[in-house]
């Protein structure tokens, strides 16, 4: 089940006395945790649990996510700390040319001028748009995440092809 599942955020706390948990979002991608039907909770080295969303609500800048069953402070206070998760076949078609954050963790990036930079490993949300974290052998390279720097995501190549501007990614030299 776990390659089924795509991590939707981490609870970071709680908020009221009714169960509220407060989800700090992982990507863009998190929003699909207000349709949810049906979601995980995982503690490190812990087993899976599954829950019914009873209320999942925007809250500055994560969500609150209240789950069937639980409604009070003290029945959720453990799940501080847990991972959530959902079912990848709740997730809504993108729009062509667009990708799950999921479907792109481990891709091998390659620089049109400077080749091979190493494995798209992270991904941080900003204001303004997201960020690629590129580890490899000229170290980590912050890639945004826009049309202008990324030209094509071939998934099954498992290859992203980028246009990096000089400066952005240390020269051998500099590693």
């Amino acid at each position: 089940m776990g390659d089924q599942l795509f991590r939707v955020g981490m609870v970071i706390g709680v908020h009221g006395l009714k169960g509220d948990l407060k989800v700090r979002p992982e990507t863009r991608d998190s929003e699909a945790l207000l349709q949810a039907g049906q979601v995980f909770l995982r503690r490190p080295g812990a087993e899976m649990e599954a829950y019914r969303p009873a209320r999942v609500a925007p809250h500055k800048g994560g969500f609150l996510l209240r789950l069937a069953g639980l409604d009070d402070i003290n029945s959720v206070e453990r799940l501080v700390g847990c991972e959530v998760l959902m079912p990848l076949d709740q997730l809504s078609e993108l729009p062509e040319g667009e990708n799950y954050w999921y479907e792109l963790k481990g891709l091998r990036v390659v620089d049109r001028r400077l080749g091979e930079l190493g494995e798209l490993a992270e991904l941080f949300t900003t204001a303004a748009h997201d960020l690629y974290v590129v580890r490899g052998a000229r170290g980590e390279v912050l890639i945004p995440a826009v049309r202008q720097f990324v030209l094509e995501v071939d998934l099954e190549a498992g290859r992203m092809l980028v246009d990096l501007p000089e400066g952005l990614v240390p020269e051998p030299d500099e590693v």
